[in-house]
């Protein structure tokens, strides 16, 4: 494992993801010394970024969520530093953090996309309940592990809602529901891996839900017809490709009740924990955790 040299595993950070980010990252190094790796913690929120130059790291496993980790800034300062790291570049970062900007490039580029509105203080709030119908998640757009959704079921509770993603962004998006299913498709060096349907107990597939409960129903295989798969193994690839996206990401997408799939969000630095589903996708291939760690670590770059 020399040919790796010194490598930091980028975990913490100070954003809301931060508990999230320091159990992927405990995973990611346990399994990185397991293979051998000269592989150490490192915590942008204790120390300065430039201290990965003067501690000689060669290259960063970058397992950082949320802003500063996964939308281009700490890209940014990683390509101007000339240390390699791990995911997608400055660009795709930065749009992928940004639900709303995501969902302009798909659907410029003719891929499906969920009905969605921008809300504001000004919205006519009851026009867009009509308009999309209920229910109706609404959406910080620049926040992962679903901090700030919520599922809008009655009329005259958007506002509210809104009120709420506010807190996290000043942008706040109002999306169709469509109910055929949740599922996600990890993406690998520009290989896609099996579909996995997600099934929460609670309302919907929300922070507890993601990282703590364990009644949580994952599928992989999914379940799919082997058509279906392949169309939604191929739409992920798209939606990765169009992006700009490298290295690995996970594709969330819905579908509908009569078989069609919807772009949802691409996650730049997909969850690592216990519960994550890029380690379940990977298993459902035959690639063990401390496997799949080491073919992330292969796809590092700079700029």
């Amino acid at each position: 494992m020399k040919q790796y040299g010194k490598v930091a595993v980028l975990m913490g950070g100070g954003s809301s993801e931060r508990e999230v980010s320091l159990m992927s990252g405990a995973g990611v190094l346990s399994a990185l010394l397991a293979k051998g790796v000269d592989a150490h913690k490192f915590d942008p929120a204790e120390k300065p970024l430039a201290a990965l130059k003067e501690e000689g790291f060669s290259s960063v496993f970058n397992i950082l969520h949320g802003p500063f980790g996964e939308d281009g800034t700490l890209q940014g300062a990683l390509e101007a530093l000339g240390v390699p790291y791990t995911g997608s570049g400055v660009m795709a970062s930065a749009i992928c953090m940004d639900k709303w900007r995501t969902k302009l490039l798909w659907k410029g580029a003719g891929l499906p996309i969920p009905a969605f509105e921008l809300l504001n203080d000004d919205s006519d709030f009851a026009a867009v309940e009509a308009k999309l119908g209920l229910p109706i998640f609404v959406k910080p757009s620049t926040e992962g592990s679903s901090i700030g959704v919520t599922k809008v079921k009655q009329a005259g509770e958007l506002r509210a809602a809104y009120d709420e993603a506010r807190k996290y962004d000043r942008i706040v998006i109002a999306e169709q529901f469509i109910g055929g299913g949740e599922y996600t498709c990890a993406v690998i060096d520009d290989v896609a891996y099996p579909t996995i349907k997600i099934e929460p107990a609670t309302e919907y597939y929300d922070y507890q839900a993601k990282y703590f409960r364990d009644d949580t129903v994952y599928r992989c295989p999914s379940g799919l017809a082997p058509e279906v798969e392949a169309r939604a193994r191929d739409l992920a690839l798209q939606a990765f490709r169009v992006l700009g996206c490298r290295g690995w990401s996970r594709v969330d997408f819905l579908m509908d009740e009569a078989g069609g799939i919807y772009l949802l969000e691409v996650n730049t630095n997909p969850g690592m924990t216990s519960h994550s589903l890029v380690p379940m996708a990977a298993r459902a291939e035959g690639v063990s955790y401390e496997d799949l760690c080491l073919k992330v670590l292969d796809t590092v770059h700079v700029g």
